[in-house]
């Protein structure tokens, strides 16, 4: 009998992409901003983004912190590793409007969901599930090599809910 592989686990911080090689437990907390789940159904496997803003206003500011650069850069990543679209489906988290929130936050937080709809939509990957809007942040966990996803509401965001790393481990 074979003895399960204990995933890795890795907490993916603000504006950045991450496709691991082997399994691993990808970890984030988004408020206004946005999780993708990029999954390839053939492949078996899958990676993460983390964004903030919905768009950089010029080329030289696009960065994965914008959501049409990141987008943009976590499906070319995909394609680059040998993923075709047509096998990739995404799962979206966050854009959450906290009830203190100016209302700045809230037209970013509306917009972040947009682009991370359009840009997809515009690729042809499927959103198979999402949660997004409301009023509180998410705690998202993600399996890179079998899809699942798991969704923790949270009222407000501690510094706690980070994720138990270690500074130097992230």
């Amino acid at each position: 009998m074979s003895e399960a592989i204990r995933p890795r686990e890795y907490f993916l911080k603000k504006g950045y992409i991450f496709i691991p090689a082997v399994p691993t437990l990808i970890a984030t907390v988004v408020g206004t901003g946005i999780a993708v789940c990029l999954w390839d159904r053939k492949k078996q496997r899958g990676g993460m983004n983390h964004f903030l803003f919905p768009r950089a206003k010029n080329r030289s500011e696009a960065t994965p912190v914008f959501g049409n650069a990141s987008i943009l850069a976590l499906v070319k990543f995909f394609r680059e590793d040998g993923s075709e679209i047509k096998n990739l489906e995404a799962q979206i988290f966050g854009g959450a409007v906290p009830e203190e929130s100016s209302p700045e936050a809230a037209r970013i937080a509306r917009a972040n969901v947009h682009i991370a709809r359009t840009m997809l939509g515009r690729y042809g990957i499927p959103i198979v599930a999402e949660d997004v809007g409301g009023h509180k942040g998410r705690k998202v966990v993600f399996h890179s090599h079998n899809g699942d996803v798991a969704v923790i509401h949270a009222d407000r965001i501690r510094k706690s809910d980070w994720y138990p790393y270690d500074e130097g481990e992230r």
